[in-house]
């Protein structure tokens, strides 16, 4: 396992145990986990993002801490924030991580989202001009998650 998914699974954990709300401090969690401290940025901010449904705040300085709220949303509304929060363009890396997190919430199943992955990956754009495909990608997935939520 990649050390980024062991810190993203030790962060969900801590999430599960305490209704939602998990603060850490980074050099303590870096040292707990054998990393250095920028992995831990680095998986805060691609993995628990606003569009991800979460809400991170941080205080700098000696007793500072990261503090990650998952935020509790209907199945609606996860799925039109995430349909809002699409865009015109979606790279491949961050739809899969928004179908990681509707799995995640319990929106999609996990066989929802090997489908949605599937139609939305770039071997399945390939006949697309590549320039293209994160535009094509954007529109289906929004189309997709609108299904989702009927």
């Amino acid at each position: 396992m990649r050390i980024s998914d062991s810190v993203a699974n030790y962060i969900l954990q801590m999430l599960n145990e305490e209704n939602g709300i998990a603060e850490i401090q980074r050099n303590e969690l870096a040292n707990a986990l054998g990393c250095v401290p920028s992995q831990i940025n680095y998986v805060i901010t691609s993995r628990f993002t606003p569009e991800q449904g979460y809400i991170v705040e941080s205080r700098r300085g000696g007793g500072g801490y990261i503090r990650i709220i998952r935020r509790r949303m209907t199945k609606s509304d996860m799925i039109m924030h995430l349909v809002n929060s699409v865009g015109q363009s979606l790279d491949a890396a961050s739809m899969r991580a928004m179908l990681r997190n509707l799995v995640e919430t319990g929106v999609a199943s996990e066989s929802d989202a090997r489908l949605m992955a599937a139609a939305l990956s770039d071997s399945s754009l390939a006949p697309a001009p590549k320039e293209s495909r994160d535009l094509l990608r954007a529109s289906l997935f929004k189309n997709m998650l609108l299904v989702l939520n009927t």
